[in-house]
């Protein structure tokens, strides 16, 4: 990267962090079970419903404790589950058609990322219903208050359940839009492990590495504070204990609910701290050929911890002697590199591959430049890289197919 474009990144970045702690970030209010959501709705006046989620979820029976705690309150609600992997800005308007029809006042999202974005981006387009998904790209462009939104996280990975982020894709382009706005925090999240005891391995492991994505970039990054370090320590330390245990047995209370926290606890981190070129990259991605979002981050993530080198080694050596992945008396570049082996071996133990198939050469030069728009200035990365590098980075990951 050239050293004007650099210095512009490094001067957006510090006025960022500098102004972190006066911005308006907030954590949803934590709920234990589906009876204490419908007495939240009862006492709030809401009668009437949206439940965004997916077919799979559906079709598994998985919402019945919810629709049941529903119907005892007298609560009525619609469902909407066409919601797919990498939610598309179709997902959303069909969503807020569905709200509008049934004149629901609340939303829940109950599911995985992909439900819980696009039922923020539907509650961002019923509150601004005279600007698109594509204008509110970016920081800071919803501005009103959404109906009242509750996350129920399927999963424990993407903590978008606490996240100021949804990210939506354009299926015209195969651009994936991030919105960014404190509004789209929702005001409840339900933690029950209950609903993640069902979870395929495969989708527990790279949902629980995409958790594990979030905290490593937060950490690593120059946008870091006080709650957000402790927040992803505490996060990597939950994903090191459990993360393999949830994998191995799927119900395992306790590795379950701690992997709920974990998801929690990456999500403050990152929300206020942002995340790296890793997510630039398994944005584009997705956004192209419809990788799931935690098996992008989970390949890609140990090849920019070795690229980003001594650039990240004091930060990363640190997080690997807190959380006791390296020993207490390993110097940082021996720890960070203890680090990277350790995430590669958990990707191994739970077959997920070292690089990901299917990526065209000819269409790497459009996804670089897709990430880097994404991620350069905002993402406070140990190392600046331009298109040109991230480019590299592709073929780092791609696997090698005849073409």
């Amino acid at each position: 990267m050239n050293i004007i474009r650099r210095m512009y990144c490094r001067t957006f970045q510090f006025c960022f962090r500098i102004a972190i702690p006066f911005l308006p970030y907030r954590e949803p209010e934590i709920l234990e079970d589906m009876g204490q959501l419908a007495r939240i709705l009862t006492e709030k006046g809401h009668t009437s419903v949206l439940i965004v989620t997916d077919k799979g979820i559906s079709g598994l029976g998985l919402t019945q404790e919810l629709t049941q705690a529903l119907a005892a309150a007298e609560i009525s609600y619609v469902v909407y589950d066409n919601v797919v992997q990498n939610p598309t800005i179709h997902n959303v308007e069909e969503a807020r058609e569905v709200y509008l029809k049934h004149q629901c006042s609340a939303i829940i999202a109950f599911g995985g990322g992909s439900s819980i974005d696009c039922a923020k981006a539907a509650g961002a387009r019923i509150v601004k219903p005279r600007q698109s998904v594509q204008k509110m790209r970016g920081l800071l462009k919803v501005h009103k208050k959404l109906p009242l939104l509750i996350a129920v996280p399927t999963t424990a990975g993407t903590g978008s359940e606490t996240t100021l982020a949804a990210v939506i894709t354009d299926s015209d382009t195969h651009h994936k839009y991030p919105i960014n706005d404190f509004m789209l925090i929702p005001r409840y999240a339900v933690l029950d492990y209950r609903v993640t005891t069902g979870l395929p391995r495969q989708i527990t492991s790279t949902t629980g590495m995409d958790a594990l994505t979030h905290a490593v970039e937060a950490y690593i990054g120059g946008s870091t504070t006080k709650l957000t370090r402790a927040m992803a320590e505490e996060a990597v330390c939950l994903i090191r204990d459990n993360l393999k245990r949830a994998y191995d047995n799927g119900g395992d209370a306790e590795a379950r609910e701690n992997m709920l926290r974990a998801a929690y606890c990456a999500g403050i981190a990152f929300t206020r701290s942002y995340v790296g070129y890793v997510h630039g990259i398994a944005h584009s991605l997705g956004g192209r050929y419809g990788i799931p979002h935690g098996l992008a981050n989970a390949v890609i993530l140990p090849w920019f911890l070795e690229e980003y080198g001594p650039s990240c080694e004091k930060r990363l050596g640190r997080l690997a002697r807190v959380c006791g992945i390296a020993p207490e008396d390993a110097d940082d570049p021996a720890a960070s590199r203890i680090f990277t082996d350790w995430v590669k071996e958990m990707n191994r133990s739970m077959n997920i591959p070292e690089k990901i198939s299917g990526i065209r050469r000819e269409d790497i030069p459009k996804m670089a430049a897709h990430a880097d728009k994404e991620s350069n200035p905002l993402y406070p990365v140990p190392r600046l890289m331009d298109v040109r590098e991230l480019m590299v980075m592709y073929d780092k990951i791609r696997e090698d197919e005849a073409e």
